[in-house]
């Protein structure tokens, strides 16, 4: 729940966004503590490689597994994500906060029930890999969307050894098929290659303390 302390977010931004049945839609969500350029590649490698209609770029009131004590107001992660989030077809939105949604697998539950029809799939870094399994009820994610990861710098391999990637094996769909991802059936997953941006948020914010 937000704090009532936190600056008000523009309504807009708590409603989630309108999809047409037939579409492919992306779902990327982070703190975004700051959103960067390294965030914004991943969503135009997303958009392109996956064939998507539209990118929901969901910004989360916090992260279950991260501390809050450095986490800026939603309302200034919603305005910068906005300024790194340049693609029409990316949508900036924080309907999880009007929901008080905190875990990923309830987020991907209501999208699924309001928006019966739409093709989703969830993006993800290559480096979210590694801790994916400490995730809330992270096998009804994997069970609920199709799964594209895009690689992150240091990820590349690493990700194989992870206990999603081991126990999923069986789903994990050819790179080359990329573009139907989003029309597929869950479990179904698949590793993106291409451009890595080396920033990172926790990076940024050491920077920023001098």
């Amino acid at each position: 729940m937000l704090s009532s302390l936190q600056p008000a977010i523009p309504s807009h931004y708590l409603r989630m966004p309108h999809a047409e049945k037939g579409l492919a839609v992306g779902l990327f969500g982070g703190s975004f503590n700051p959103p960067h350029a390294g965030h914004a590649l991943v969503a135009e490698i997303a958009l392109r490689r996956l064939a998507l209609d539209q990118l929901w770029w969901i910004v989360t009131p916090g992260n279950p597994l991260k501390s809050t004590r450095e986490l800026a107001p939603l309302s200034d992660r919603l305005l910068q994500s906005e300024q790194v989030a340049k693609n029409p077809k990316i949508k900036v939105t924080a309907f999880e906060a009007a929901h008080h949604i905190r875990f990923t697998a309830d987020t991907l539950a209501l999208v699924k029930a309001r928006n019966p029809g739409v093709d989703f799939v969830w993006i993800m870094g290559a480096d979210s890999l590694r801790d994916f399994h400490r995730w809330q009820r992270w096998r009804q994610i994997v069970m609920t969307f199709p799964i594209a990861v895009i690689d992150r710098p240091g990820a590349t391999l690493s990700f194989l050894s992870s206990v999603v990637a081991k126990t999923f094996d069986y789903a994990r769909v050819d790179e080359g098929d990329a573009p139907r991802l989003a029309r597929m059936k869950a479990p179904a997953w698949t590793f993106i290659h291409g451009p890595r941006s080396s920033l990172s948020s926790s990076a940024i914010r050491q920077q920023a303390k001098g």
